[in-house]
C-alpha cells in the first residue's frame, strides 16, 4: 500500500539583472516554505512580476544567492526576462 505523498513546501527564488552592469542575471533570493511565501510577498508588494515555472525554481534553486546563473540556463531565463518586458510593456 503507498503513502500518500506529503505535499511539498513553496519554493521561490527571485532574480535580478542589470545589464549595464551585469554579464547576466544572478540569484537575488532563495527559499521553501514560509521564505518562499515571504520572498513571494514581497515580489507583490513591489509589484515585481511573479512567474510560476516549478521547474525553473528547481533548477536556479541549485544555485547559490549572489551567483550568476550558468550558460545553460541563459535561454530559458532569457524566456522568463521576456515575459517581464512584454508584462511591463517594453
Amino acid at each position: 500500500m503507498k503513502r500518500p505523498q506529503k505535499p511539498q513546501p513553496q519554493r521561490a527564488v527571485a532574480l535580478t539583472y542589470d545589464s549595464d552592469t551585469m554579464p547576466a542575471p544572478k540569484i537575488a533570493a532563495e527559499g521553501r516554505g514560509k521564505l518562499a511565501e515571504r520572498i513571494i510577498a514581497v515580489a507583490e508588494e513591489n509589484g515585481v512580476p511573479i512567474r510560476h515555472d516549478p521547474d525553473l525554481v528547481v533548477l536556479l534553486a541549485q544555485l547559490d544567492v549572489g551567483q550568476i546563473i550558468p550558460p545553460e540556463l541563459y535561454l530559458v531565463v532569457a524566456e522568463v526576462l521576456a515575459f517581464v518586458y512584454q508584462l511591463k510593456g517594453k
